[in-house]
């Protein structure tokens, strides 16, 4: 009798630790599947992708990389030992929020010393990359903020014809301002009629206070862009140029104003935008959007 007790507990048992380990999620099928990639110590390799990096992380002390100072999408690595004989690995995760994985050896006399990963994903030898997202985007996946970026920039659509500045032969206009999961996108053109280049050091916004008495301190706030597509660093004589600006969402009181400025660098064509709260309320909604994302 105790021999057939004994047997039910064990079976009781093992069908609660089979069900409680059947329970487990099965992390194969999130599996990031890595490129394989061979190194040497006298040797450089060099990893281009497809837009700039933004976090890169070995995964041992047998590897040495770095950022191309002047290519913010290129990665060079190499061996810090030689003749290593374990396998080693690191990862990368770019501006667009594509995250990549190598598992990498050792071999002396690599055949391949050069990769362009956006190539070889046009190529269709890989196009699975998985996305990350980042804090300062909020609930926004950054392939989604990036087709929004370019979406606007492209169709390149001027509804706002009110707010400009024009001196010394410089045009900068609003042309737009929209809106999307707590975020604000502003599309703005600089138009250089002069003979003279416009090179553009910086720009800013600020919401400040409308124009107010002497005896009053006004008040100022620095919005901190988060994404800019295409930079705009130069506008060439009698040529034109146009971006889109990211921002965290904000709200104004009608006694105050946004104020867009650019810079000339070395140079005092600046040009100010000045934006009313009643422009910001009246954003349009990316929603309206056909927006095609690539996951």
């Amino acid at each position: 009798m105790n021999i057939i007790r004994n047997t039910v507990v064990i079976a009781l048992l093992m069908g609660l630790i089979i069900k409680t380990f059947g329970q487990q999620p099965d992390l194969e099928k999130g599996r990031v599947e890595p490129y394989r990639l061979e190194v040497t110590y006298n040797k450089t390799t060099h990893l281009i992708f497809p837009v700039s990096i933004r976090y890169a992380d070995l995964g041992s002390e047998l590897l040495s990389a770095g950022i191309a100072e002047d290519a913010q999408n290129v990665l060079r690595v190499k061996a810090a030992v030689k003749d290593f004989s374990e396998e080693t690995n690191f990862s990368v995760i770019t501006e667009d929020g594509k995250f990549y994985n190598f598992n990498v050896i050792y071999n002396a006399d690599p055949m391949t010393l050069n990769y362009d990963l956006k190539k070889m994903q046009q190529d269709g030898e890989r196009n699975d990359e998985k996305n990350v997202q980042f804090e300062e985007l909020g609930f926004n996946p950054p392939s989604l903020t990036e087709a929004v970026l370019k979406t606007i920039y492209q169709q390149d659509k001027r509804y706002i014809r009110h707010v400009g500045s024009k001196s010394y032969g410089i045009q900068f206009i609003l042309k737009g301002i929209y809106v999307h999961n707590g975020k604000f996108y502003f599309h703005t053109e600089v138009k250089n009629k002069s003979n003279v280049p416009y090179l553009i050091d910086y720009c800013t916004f600020k919401i400040v206070d409308k124009q107010v008495g002497k005896r009053t301190v006004s008040q100022e706030k620095q919005l901190t862009p988060l994404r800019e597509y295409p930079m705009m660093e130069v506008v060439s004589d009698e040529s034109s140029a146009a971006n889109v600006v990211l921002v965290d969402q904000f709200t104004m009181t009608d006694d105050q104003i946004l104020r867009i400025a650019v810079y000339e660098k070395n140079g005092g064509r600046n040009q100010v935008l000045e934006i009313e709260n009643s422009d910001l309320v009246n954003a349009k909604p990316v929603s309206e959007m056909k927006i095609k994302v690539n996951q």
